[in-house]
């Protein structure tokens, strides 16, 4: 969202997440010339893999550039985490649509439902190869806004997340033997 005709809403150092990529933190505010165009972008630097992604300022709303979440952000995907699957269609190609669209939102917690729900999947009858690319970039994005929300090591956010899928799982085996 810009403000006054184009002026950043978010400075260098703020922790952001950008929809399919995750969160990271603005390191500069930049002009650069992209196709002719000379244009302000916001440079991001994600904390997994240290990549650095190039955000046009004039699009950030259309692009779903938003401010990480809270700590309480963290303990709702927790949360997210640990309840039932919702259902999902048998449709392979319905369900991976559905699913995508969950992540395209930017919605950290639609994206929380996504790695539940595939995680519980995998368990239970296996994932494609397709699905399973979808649950490893889902947990991803997941694991970087976790980083920059809580100030962590990427394994320990990863152990966090990986930890409370695993206890969710096995409940689960419980309550069905």
């Amino acid at each position: 969202m810009t403000i006054n005709g184009g002026v950043p809403m978010f400075h260098v150092g703020d922790k952001v997440a950008y929809p399919m990529h995750g969160a990271g933190v603005i390191e500069a505010i930049e002009e650069k010339e992209v196709l002719g165009k000379k244009r302000e972008y916001y440079i991001m630097r994600l904390p997994l893999g240290d990549m650095r992604v190039m955000i046009p300022i004039h699009s950030e709303e259309q692009v779903g550039l938003r401010q990480i979440i809270d700590d309480a952000g963290v303990c709702r995907i927790l949360e997210i985490l640990k309840g039932e699957s919702t259902k999902m269609s048998t449709n392979w190609n319905r369900r991976y649509r559905a699913n995508m669209e969950k992540i395209k939102s930017g919605n950290i917690f639609a994206v929380a439902e996504v790695v539940r729900n595939l995680s519980m999947r995998e368990k239970e009858k296996g994932l494609s190869t397709g699905e399973r690319k979808m649950l490893e970039s889902s947990k991803q994005i997941l694991i970087s806004e976790i980083i920059l929300a809580r100030n962590l090591k990427e394994s320990d956010a990863a152990a966090l997340v990986d930890s409370v899928l695993d206890q969710h799982a096995v409940q689960a085996q419980g309550a069905v033997g």
